[in-house]
């Protein structure tokens, strides 16, 4: 539990060091309340919006203010409440306390909050994540346990050679290449598209499920991780192959299926785990240009879309959240670590 403590409170300076970078980065990149009324606005109302988004104030208190409205824990007055429709629990008078969602603000274009926006965007993106992380460790790792137990033949040269193409080949420019192919030349045969959503809707027959739109852009996100996850794999189990332990195993007469997958491969997993957890964590951020290149709605469109337009409460919402799911993947990869290898577990 004081691990588990500890990796919290790192995780929160994290995320506080995450806020101060995306706060200041985005300062000086065009005047927020033009990009609110746009190019025809009057004088006295961008002077009301600037005051109403408090850019009329010093930087440290335009920084103090908005890491106020992105903390779970923060001070607000009732008029705040009720303006920003904040969620959560508050006490106090005018001044209240409160344990809160964290309130990133609305956009610049849509005037919808940040929030809901990308909460609407972000299953999306966790389904793109999962079913490539899924397609690279089901083939990755059996893979990796084949090219170790034919080494040194045609099987396990193919395997590197496959693994050092795909860790070569940038996600973007294979999404171009399987979209073009696959989603356009041999459409007729494939019967997939170059672009398309989880999600479509029918004018006659409402929101369709079309899982076959996930088929492209999981393949590209998963390829660079699957090769990764094949070469740690391989390199793992050679060195557990090589262990007494092992021989003692054969000699006690098990087969070689259990052994390899029983005890060889449990033992190989530690930097596998690592593998995955840290991709994962990787892809949420890195499926930005695959889903705009095959129009997969989900935060990475919806952040392109949003840098397109200077909507940056968008895009510092997007990296925010990016930011905590990053963290959170890999507090949970320190404790499946003790799950798989006993000899990792935290007294």
């Amino acid at each position: 539990m004081s691990y588990l403590t500890k990796k919290l409170l790192y995780g929160l300076l994290v995320l506080v060091g995450v806020v101060v970078v995306v706060f200041f980065l985005f300062q000086g990149f065009g005047d927020p309340a033009r990009l609110v009324l746009g190019q025809a606005g009057d004088s006295t109302t961008i002077k009301n919006i600037r005051k109403e988004l408090a850019l009329d104030q010093p930087k440290w208190k335009q920084f103090v203010l908005y890491l106020n409205d992105v903390s779970p824990v923060a001070v607000h007055t009732a008029a705040d409440i009720e303006k920003k429709q904040l969620k959560g629990f508050f006490i106090g008078g005018e001044q209240k306390l409160g344990i809160k969602v964290p309130y990133l603000r609305r956009s610049y274009q849509t005037k919808k909050d940040v929030g809901e926006l990308l909460m609407e965007a972000l299953p999306g993106t966790l389904v793109l994540a999962l079913a490539a992380m899924c397609i690279a460790t089901l083939i990755g790792i059996l893979l990796g346990i084949l090219a170790a137990v034919k080494q040194n033949t045609w099987m396990d040269t193919s395997a590197i050679f496959a693994s050092v193409l795909g860790i070569s080949a940038p996600s973007f420019f294979m999404g171009i290449v399987l979209a073009y192919l696959f989603g356009f030349v041999l459409s007729p045969y494939t019967g997939l598209h170059m672009t398309g959503s989880l999600f479509q809707i029918d004018p006659f027959t409402g929101k369709e499920l079309q899982l076959k739109n996930l088929v492209l852009p999981a393949i590209t996100l998963g390829i660079r991780p699957l090769a990764i996850i094949t070469q740690l794999t391989r390199s793992s189990m050679l060195d557990v192959l090589d262990q007494d332990y092992i021989r003692t195993a054969y000699a006690k007469g098990l087969s070689k299926k259990i052994v390899i997958f029983r005890h060889a491969l449990r033992n190989a997993l530690n930097p596998v785990i690592t593998a995955i957890t840290g991709w994962f964590a990787e892809l949420l951020a890195g499926a930005f240009f695959v889903e705009y290149i095959f129009g997969w709605k989900g935060i990475g469109k919806v952040t392109v879309d949003a840098l397109e337009k200077l909507d940056f409460p968008v895009v510092m919402g997007s990296v925010l959240i990016t930011a905590t799911f990053f963290i959170l993947v890999n507090i949970l990869a320190d404790l499946l670590y003790g799950v798989v290898d006993p000899r990792v577990r935290v007294k």
